[in-house]
């Protein structure tokens, strides 16, 4: 079995963010760690990779976030899911349905 990461698809990110965050609010390290913790460490989430996304997704009204205190007593930003970020995720899980559903008819085509 090999043992590399996974690169993530085009678009993905986002989709996985939110389903983290659908379980409460979480700050940016907390998230990348807890989607590396499901996927049992086959998707690994850099710090230049999470931040810009918690960003564009802030912009787009699917997050919101405010400064609190982490486990370790460190200032952070916990983002949390709105109203229209959960829209997004139930949109985004259709649609990756569908995508698994397509790419698993054809790697079973002989």
């Amino acid at each position: 079995m090999p043992t590399s990461k996974l690169d993530l698809l085009q678009g993905t990110l986002d989709m996985l963010v939110l389903r983290v965050l659908s379980g409460g609010p979480m700050h940016g390290w907390g998230i990348a760690a807890r989607i590396q913790l499901l996927s049992k460490d086959a998707l690994v989430v850099e710090e230049g990779s999470i931040y810009p996304a918690l960003y564009r997704m802030e912009q787009k009204g699917w997050i919101e976030a405010e400064w609190g205190q982490s486990d370790n007593n460190r200032r952070a930003r916990f983002y949390e899911l709105t109203k229209e970020g959960r829209k997004q995720l139930a949109a985004e899980a259709k649609v990756w349905e569908r995508l698994c559903v397509a790419i698993g008819a054809i790697m079973q085509e002989s």
